[in-house]
């Protein structure tokens, strides 16, 4: 696949109309669109660490526990392939501020809600929101920083999202317990609009940037749904979708399950869960920035990071089914472990897709990829929430992640090996 290079900062006027800054304003970029991914995910990101409080106020099983964590993804199933398009047509500026700003409605309006019903509905509304800040976000850093730096930035970004679902965790139960959790919606829709005045007060376009128009074909919708789909059949997005698919999964598991087994299997009360979920959060944010500035030096391609997460969640997962994941130090070891490679290994991996999208093409790209990942945080969650209803225990839910997960590396790897890394420093 063409490596993608028409989002990299040169001189020159903006064509859009923003007026110029100097190349030290990507920080400024890179910091709102940092900012604005973690107060969008704010709320939802803390649901999990609510999993106690949300179940005796709503009377909740896992299963319906799931569900809320699905409801917010839902949308973005189709959300985010409009988002791309949108994000290949308009200015960032707009789309991922009018997002924010509907994820922030949304929450705020939710405090209204009645019970378990309008909650869900409420997070239908918020995953309409965010369905544009999640890829727009990617592609303003994209656009700002070159390569060399590009994984880095883009890990920086990334990192937004655990870090404010570290500050929901260690925010939201307690205002649950003490307000009741209307009003942890509240709290949540003040966050989303303070990021969402920030992008869009603060975000402009490099000088570089040239006036958004149609990508070539666009003019013949049929035709360019044949060539945009194209890339599915390229190597590099066949690993990105399957190791996405993959580690979402993960991801989405630990946020439905992580509190449950803390407070259930290792006996922890809510406070010290919540502590273990903050320090997991806290250990993706690090991990989001470390993995992805290995993959701007790294010269088997931006992939092999991804393979090593791959590698370090079976493990991870592997060991919560063995007598360690029933002990409170052994347990938040493993959830600290598994936050670090579970959550961080999408630094790289959306590097690693930016720069894997054909040129024009970054928004589409990033939305299609994304919004192929919906499939595991919509299904995961209640998936994982009804095992655990069934079988009455864990074991089978981090085994059937650890085995999915073993699988994706197996084939990722063989793929890897014969179409090479790509993205990394020897691949540009």
């Amino acid at each position: 696949m063409s490596q993608h290079t028409d989002t990299g900062t040169r001189s020159g006027p903006s064509a859009s109309g923003d007026a110029a800054r100097p190349p030290g304003y990507r920080w400024v970029v890179l910091g709102v669109a940092t900012v604005t991914q973690a107060a969008s995910g704010f709320f939802v990101q803390g649901i999990g660490a609510m999993a106690v409080p949300l179940q005796r106020s709503l009377d909740l099983g896992t299963t319906q526990l799931g569900l809320l964590l699905s409801a917010s993804q839902l949308v973005p199933l189709v959300g985010l392939l409009v988002a791309g398009e949108l994000l290949d047509r308009h200015n960032e500026r707009w789309v991922v501020g009018v997002g924010a700003a509907v994820v922030a409605a949304g929450l705020l309006l939710g405090s209204l809600a009645q019970g378990y019903a309008s909650l869900l509905a409420v997070l239908l509304v918020v995953g309409a929101g965010y369905s544009t800040v999640q890829p727009g976000g990617s592609k303003s850093v994209a656009a700002w920083f070159a390569p060399a730096q590009r994984g880095l930035a883009m890990g920086i970004r990334q990192a937004g999202l655990p870090l404010g679902g570290a500050l929901a965790a260690a925010v939201l139960p307690l205002v649950a317990v003490a307000y009741g959790w209307r009003a942890a919606l509240v709290v949540g829709g003040l966050v989303a609009l303070l990021g969402a005045g920030l992008f869009t007060a603060l975000y402009r376009r490099p000088p570089a940037a040239t006036a958004v128009r149609p990508a070539p074909g666009a003019a013949a919708p049929t035709a360019s749904v044949r060539s945009r789909l194209r890339v599915l059949r390229e190597p590099a997005m066949t690993r990105i979708l399957f190791s996405g698919l993959s580690l979402v999964a993960v991801h989405s598991g630990i946020g439905v399950l992580g509190a449950l087994h803390l407070h259930d299997v290792t006996a922890l009360g809510p406070g010290p869960s919540a502590a273990v979920l903050v320090a997991t959060q806290v250990a993706g944010a690090v991990g989001r920035i470390a993995l992805a500035a290995w993959s701007d030096r790294s010269r088997a391609g931006r992939y092999r990071p991804v393979l090593v997460c791959l590698g370090a969640v079976v493990a991870g997962l592997a060991a919560l089914t063995t007598p360690a994941g029933r002990s409170p130090v052994a347990a938040a070891l493993l959830f600290t472990w598994l936050g670090f490679f579970g959550i961080g290994w999408y630094g790289p991996w959306v590097a690693h897709l930016a720069e894997s999208a054909p040129p024009g093409r970054t928004g589409f790209a990033l939305g299609l990829a994304m919004a192929v990942n919906q499939l595991a945080v919509v299904l995961v969650p209640p998936a994982l929430g009804l095992l655990r209803d069934t079988t009455h225990g864990f074991t089978a839910a981090w085994a059937a992640l650890a085995a999915a997960t073993a699988a994706t590396l197996a084939l990722t790897a063989r793929r890897g090996g014969r179409g090479g890394g790509g993205g990394g420093r020897g691949g540009r």
